[in-house]
């Protein structure tokens, strides 16, 4: 019974483990083939190379966002070109505005208020003098101190108060007007009216017989604004209608040549220079040279501010006259005073006057000063005329000198 039991029990596991292979094997053959292996994703696989085909049967791979291809950018070359500020061609450099000079007829009139708001204490303190209701000999002796303490000088002093004495003590009554009549007479005529005040310019005739533009030496020591007189004066002879050239004949200032063509550029007058340090004789004779080239009307040559004390540099100035007048003869030599320097003004005058043939007086910052009588006592020291006078620092304060309009601001109205 037993026996029957055990092969029983070994029949169904025969049948079990029979009936397993069988199912087994229907699954195996029920799965779908295996799909191709796919890439890893530590070792993707290589793409075609060029001239090989990709598969078409196997699915392209997912690619992440860096594999993704964009569409290349246009090349730099490709756009337009950009240029940079400094790769433009530079702009030319603009040429300087000409300036119009203010004209000169009546242009001390025109400053007169100014010349009057720093002289006119003269004319009041010898008016307020001659109205005193006695005129004792401690009066005139007041009279005498106002004109001396205005530079008029000792001499001029002299000759003034003795004919006032002798005018006011005809006169007898003496009315504010009768005495501002007097008083203007009588400086006009210590001043003078009947001087040749106007600065010689006219072309002439050259050594070879050429034109030859009118010839301008401007002369004087440093600290007296003689380069910028000659800056202003080029500006008057504009105004006047003159072709001017410049003449930078001061080499041994620095920077003086530079100032004066910065003056000639403002008006339109070319300025002759040379080296610094250079001799001022050539750079004078070259200037001259040039305006004849030129046909201009006027050539001024600004000279070395010259100490009076120095007896070479002096020799230096008159050479400088000598070498000009190979191409002819010099038509004017103006010697630049500061007005404020008074007495000391007259020493440097008497100097020059010995080195070359003065002509006319500059009187400069006559408007910073209340010592106007300069003007009588400077020509009386040389015998020669004032002819302009500089009445401030503007472009345009330099004025021919008019006797009737300088008189009338040192009296006042």
């Amino acid at each position: 019974m037993e026996i029957v039991i055990l092969a029983v029990v070994i029949a169904v596991v025969a049948l079990g483990a029979i009936g397993g292979l069988v199912v087994s094997s229907r699954k195996k053959k029920q799965l779908p083939p295996a799909p191709p292996s796919s890439p890893s994703v530590t070792a993707p696989p290589a793409e075609p190379q060029v001239g090989e085909e990709a598969e078409t049967a196997r699915p392209e791979p997912r690619r992440t966002v860096e594999e993704v291809e964009l569409p290349e950018a246009p090349a730099p070359e490709e756009t337009a070109p950009v240029v940079e500020p400094e790769e433009a061609a530079p702009a030319a450099p603009a040429e300087p505005e000409i300036e119009v000079p203010e004209p000169t007829a009546g242009r001390l009139v025109r400053l007169r208020a100014r010349l009057s708001r720093s002289q006119n204490s003269l004319g009041k303190g010898l008016l307020t003098l001659l109205s005193r209701e006695h005129l004792d000999e401690d009066t005139w002796e007041e009279i005498e101190d106002t004109l001396l303490t205005a530079d008029v000088g000792v001499a001029p002093t002299q000759e003034l108060v003795e004919r006032l004495r002798e005018r006011v003590k005809v006169l007898g009554t003496r009315t504010p007007e009768e005495l501002r009549l007097l008083l203007r007479e009588e400086l006009l005529a210590l001043v003078g009216t009947e001087a040749d005040r106007s600065v010689h310019t006219e072309p002439g005739v050259g050594v070879n017989g050429e034109e030859k533009p009118g010839v301008v030496m401007v002369v004087g020591v440093n600290g007296t604004g003689k380069t910028t007189t000659t800056g202003k004066l080029a500006r008057v002879l504009v105004a006047d209608g003159k072709s001017v050239v410049l003449g930078a004949a001061d080499t041994f200032r620095a920077a003086a040549a530079d100032q004066l063509q910065t003056w000639g550029e403002r008006v339109g007058a070319r300025t002759v220079r040379g080296p610094e340090g250079g001799d001022p004789a050539s750079i004078a004779f070259d200037a001259v040279k040039e305006g004849i080239a030129e046909n201009a009307d006027v050539v001024l040559i600004d000279t070395a501010g010259r100490l009076h004390t120095k007896t070479g540099l002096m020799d230096e100035l008159g050479k400088v006259k000598r070498v000009v007048e190979k191409h002819g003869s010099v038509d004017e030599i103006l010697l630049v005073l500061d007005a404020t320097t008074g007495q000391n003004g007259l020493v440097q005058a008497r100097v020059f006057a010995e080195v070359v043939n003065i002509t006319g007086i500059v009187l400069t910052k006559l408007d910073g000063t209340a010592k106007g009588g300069i003007v009588v006592a400077v020509q009386r020291e040389l015998g020669v005329p004032v002819k302009l006078v500089g009445l401030g620092e503007g472009a345009d304060d330099l004025a021919p000198f008019e006797p009737e309009a300088f008189v009338d601001a040192l009296i006042g109205d």
